[in-house]
């Protein structure tokens, strides 16, 4: 039974546009960042009534532009892509598509009627910005750490809410209507904007009591702003040590280096390249 061989073109393909320790993909990975912000900054400029007024044409010419390479980035990783079913139903693969569709979208609404719909579509196109996340090389540490933390800034979340509803019911029962606080609701969005140090001050309170109660508001907003922080920096710095424990010298079998290191800090020797560190990890400890 013979088996079927991969194009060498489409091999290539997938080096270059999927690889991200290659001499080419990371040139790849480069110019689409490039394009990204480009991209991003013809539709900051085109928000601007003025611009817009002056260069919309150009600034219309780039949208077009920009599309036709983004369309044949996502037609040439459907093909190239050993799995394009599933590369089309991934994240990024959806990201891809909803970076390329208002454009085309945009065609079918060409009356005047349909203007606000059209700039509503074309918005959209801020979806290519989350493209970039694939190419920070330390993004899945940071992602890991969300993961990890999520359930302690889950509770804290919900402590923060029982305190502003609580806050804000107190404020709704001393206040009342005729200072502002027409509603319970309407207290909460108080005590959010005030435990939170924002303080808009388009609802204050008027009697000694209210002031009372905001002055420990405002306190305990203070006291529980890096909290999250704390949380998330905690568990940060524990994944960063999980990472560097994986990056081990074939020589001595010694851990904690960088990412981005090239030499063992212990022995000197050379390190792996990085796609190679992991499996090096996993056949010494088999070893």
């Amino acid at each position: 039974m013979t088996k079927t061989r991969k194009s060498p073109i489409k091999h290539h393909l997938y080096t270059i546009i999927f690889g991200t320790h290659t001499k080419g993909g990371r040139r790849f990975d480069i110019a689409l960042i490039i394009l990204i912000l480009l991209s991003q900054a013809t539709l900051i400029l085109d928000s601007i009534s003025s611009v817009r007024l002056q260069y919309g044409e150009v600034l219309w010419k780039l949208e077009y532009l920009f599309t036709a390479i983004f369309t044949l980035e996502y037609v040439l990783r459907l093909y190239c892509s050993p799995r394009p079913s599933s590369y089309a139903k991934s994240f990024y693969g959806i990201i891809d598509l909803l970076a390329i569709l208002p454009t085309y979208l945009a065609l079918f609404f060409p009356s005047a009627s349909y203007i606000a719909i059209i700039r509503l579509l074309r918005v959209m196109r801020i979806f290519r910005i989350l493209k970039l996340v694939r190419y920070l090389q330390d993004s899945n540490i940071l992602l890991r750490s969300l993961l990890m933390a999520k359930r302690k800034i889950l509770i804290f979340f919900s402590t923060v809410a029982i305190l502003v509803s609580v806050f804000g019911s107190l404020m709704f029962v001393i206040e009342g209507p005729e200072n502002g606080f027409t509603s319970i609701p309407q207290s909460i969005y108080w005590a959010i904007v005030t435990i939170t140090t924002v303080g808009y001050g388009d609802l204050v309170p008027h009697t000694p009591l209210g002031k009372a109660i905001a002055s420990l508001t405002m306190l305990l907003g203070y006291s529980i702003l890096a909290v999250p922080t704390g949380i998330i920096t905690a568990e940060l710095n524990q994944e960063m040590n999980t990472h560097r424990d994986l990056v081990r010298c074939p020589n001595c079998l010694k851990g904690g280096h960088e990412s981005d290191a090239i030499h063992c800090k212990h022995c000197g020797s050379r390190l792996p390249e990085p796609d190679k560190r992991i499996v090096n990890t996993i056949n010494a400890k088999e070893q």
